[in-house]
């Protein structure tokens, strides 16, 4: 059994989806292993992590309008405002979603489905890098 591990710097220029499959792949590529798992950590409170369809933008454009609905900016109600209208909505939205994701390796590569793509969601409405730290786990 091995264990490779890397970290990934995601720029993020407002709030939506980023496709992050083809780096993740790039690192499942270099740990050398053939068969396993590989976890996928977001090191934030404002944005996550989610597996969803990666043929039609109109997907995570309706999740957007959904999660909009769940946790609007600037809900009164809020008492965390202090970084702005768009950061306890973000809080919210990372709670409702997922700050990791675990992939099967096959054949040194993600074994997602077809249509399936992993994205990190950004929550926030400004520019943001984004730490995440991939380990991989298997066998070369």
């Amino acid at each position: 059994m091995q264990i490779y591990q890397d970290t990934l710097q995601i720029s993020t220029h407002g709030r939506n989806t980023y496709n992050i499959t083809h780096e993740v792949d790039k690192i499942i590529q270099q740990s050398g292993i053939s068969t396993g798992l590989c976890h996928v950590f977001i090191h934030h409170t404002s944005a996550s992590l989610i597996i969803t369809e990666n043929a039609d933008p109109d997907v995570r454009h309706d999740l957007e309008t959904i999660f909009s609905r769940l946790a609007p900016d600037a809900d009164p109600a809020y008492r965390h405002i202090l970084e702005g209208a768009d950061d306890m909505s973000a809080h919210v939205r990372n709670v409702l979603t997922q700050t990791e994701i675990t992939l099967p390796v096959s054949r040194g590569h993600s074994a997602m489905g077809t249509w399936q793509g992993l994205f990190l969601w950004e929550h926030r409405t400004g520019r943001f890098s984004r730490k995440l730290t991939v380990t991989v786990t298997g066998k070369t």
